[in-house]
């Protein structure tokens, strides 16, 4: 057995096909079927359904893919524990909401690219809970997300900003009145499977607001780019830093105490790259602190 093998499994439970995983770990078909064999003869269990088309992990497997990747995850901080350099050399896996890879994400990077040379920061992007669910399983490193409802003793959290939801409309709308504008014009609604739409549903019912949607999308700015074609109005958060050329679109906030979004870093408490995680919410502090798409002053430049 090795960690090879272990990785793969993991993959295969992830991907829930042998060539998704394949993919997953650069490699064959052929060979992920082969080490998934190997592992069952190896231990002498079944690991897999196969009278399926697709094969399912067993109850067995199941419980294996849990261990293994308290293995995994121990095997990758070993060499980070004994060599020191705390995560600050290699491979980070950072995770990030689409809202934030336009100004905030980007900034980041580039600041800590700046002072830590040896450091790769590879971006995950994706959704609050699909990101979370990563992070807890070890197949990334760190996120920035939106503040889940309900947050693990395994968690460490940092809160990197908060942004106040408002209402978008387009530049031609006279009225201020956010309930007005909501129940008059076409709903273009962000995603419910997003810890924000889920937000900014419950703010709409708290407040017996009936919208009509016309569509619902995970991008801000198609949201802003459908709204700015006068399709509708829409409810987005107030971005931490703001794109370097905004559409011109009217910006209305809720109401005095409107819903608001908190954006945050999420890891383990158990990695081995605590420090580079520590230079991550610093390296995002900073470029919140800017508050607008300025490459010349990230952090980390005079």
């Amino acid at each position: 057995m090795t960690i090879r093998m272990l990785k793969t499994l993991i993959a295969v439970e992830e991907h829930r096909t042998f060539s998704a995983a394949a993919d997953a770990v650069f490699i064959t078909h052929a060979a992920v079927s082969q080490q998934m064999k190997a592992l069952e003869e190896m231990w002498n269990i079944t690991i897999f359904d196969r009278s399926k088309r697709t094969p399912e992990l067993t109850p067995m497997g199941r419980a294996l893919v849990a261990r293994a990747r308290k293995v995994v995850r121990d095997y990758d901080n070993l060499a980070l524990s004994v060599i020191g350099d705390d995560g600050l050399k290699g491979e980070l896996l950072l995770g990030a909401v689409p809202t934030t890879l336009t100004g905030l994400v980007p900034l980041a990077i580039s600041a800590l690219k700046d002072r830590f040379h040896d450091l790769h920061v590879r971006v995950v992007p994706g959704l609050t809970l699909q990101l979370f669910n990563q992070v807890e399983r070890g197949t990334i490193d760190a996120a920035i997300i939106s503040k889940p409802n309900t947050l693990l003793k395994v968690h460490n959290w940092t809160e990197i900003a908060s942004e106040p939801l408002q209402l978008l409309v387009s530049a031609e709308t006279t009225s201020n009145d956010p309930v007005f504008l909501l129940e008059n014009n076409p709903f273009i609604r962000f995603s419910r499977d997003a810890v924000v739409g889920s937000m900014i549903e419950n703010w709409l019912q708290e407040n017996q607001i009936q919208v009509t949607d016309i569509m619902e999308l995970e991008s801000l700015e198609a949201i802003s780019s459908m709204v700015l074609s006068n399709l509708g109005v829409s409810i987005a958060p107030k971005p931490c830093v703001q794109n370097l050329n905004p559409l011109p679109l009217r910006r209305i906030p809720l109401s005095q105490n409107g819903p608001v979004r908190r954006l945050g870093l999420i890891s383990r408490k158990d990695t081995a790259k605590n420090r580079v995680i520590d230079e991550v919410s610093r390296a995002l502090w900073d470029v919140v602190k800017v508050g607008h798409f300025a490459p010349e002053r990230r952090s980390g430049q005079n």
